[in-house]
């Protein structure tokens, strides 16, 4: 599933491709890819208006058109190709511009999910954005982290996939921040320090930071599209590295289940204690 990192990519590549662009046609070929309208409706509201910016927060896409807002979870393996002309049956929803190109959102899965809204819409009081808790960058410090999850009894990989306290971290960099910052991803909630949260909230800021430098990662669950690939993978220091050492202690790393998902740790490096 793309994360903060690679759905920044994604933005910062269709804004390359589709800013400035009219649309004239909308095809719905997964009428559930829309949640909050009909699809004849849906097409109706977007033909004729303009992509005039997109932004992102956390995993979601939000794509400012000339009357309104489409926001958009990519989940597993949604993806955008522009100017794509090999449509198959998981190609569930196409943009055709005046300048008689397109893009074309494909999702094997079928699980993405799309959203609009009208411009008189204050988007980020509605759902699906209402939810989200801020992002690492939005945080000077560890203070709004450690009043979130100062109660919990919730491990902390746990707490780290929770989009309603951190928005815009997955699987993979939740392994890599609890690493970077010698936390044990088993840790509770409740024994986090406001010095932990500090430490967390810093190098949650430059894991993602990098991953965003090297254009993401790219893994076998998660490949972007238009032909870019992240370099991140490259850099992963704990996930998917099942008993090869640590970097550090040169102990194996080892995976467990926290909350149902797969979580790569150094035992020794990130005590629970």
């Amino acid at each position: 599933m793309p994360e903060l990192p690679e759905v920044e990519t994604i933005k910062e590549t269709l804004k390359q491709c589709v800013l400035n662009q009219k649309i004239v046609d909308v095809q719905v070929h997964y009428p559930k890819l829309i949640q909050n309208m009909d699809v004849q409706l849906f097409a109706k509201k977007l033909i004729g208006q303009t992509f005039n910016e997109i932004m992102r927060k956390g995993k979601y896409l939000i794509f400012h058109l000339s009357d309104g807002f489409l926001i958009v979870h990519l989940r597993m393996e949604g993806k955008f190709y522009y100017d794509y002309h090999h449509i198959d049956r998981h190609s569930h929803l196409i943009f055709t511009f005046d300048n008689q190109k397109n893009l074309v959102y494909h999702d094997v899965r079928k699980f993405g999910r799309m959203v609009y809204y009208d411009k008189n819409v204050d988007i980020y009081q509605v759902l699906p954005l209402s939810q989200l808790g801020k992002e690492p960058f939005e945080l000077k410090d560890g203070t709004y982290f450690y009043q979130k999850i100062k109660k919990s009894q919730k491990p902390l990989k746990q707490i780290l996939l929770d989009q309603t306290i951190l928005a815009g971290i997955g699987n993979i960099y939740a392994d890599e921040i609890c690493f970077a910052s010698r936390l044990s991803p088993l840790k509770k909630g409740n024994t986090l320090t406001l010095k932990d949260c500090n430490e967390l909230i810093k190098q949650a800021k430059i894991v993602l930071s990098k991953a965003i430098q090297l254009g993401g990662s790219t893994i076998k669950s998660y490949h972007s599209a238009q032909g870019i690939d992240g370099l991140f993978q490259n850099e992963l220091m704990v996930y998917g590295k099942k008993g090869k050492p640590c970097p550090i202690c040169h102990q194996p790393i080892v995976k467990i289940k926290v909350s149902g998902r797969g979580t790569h740790y150094c035992p020794n490096c990130q005590k629970e204690d």
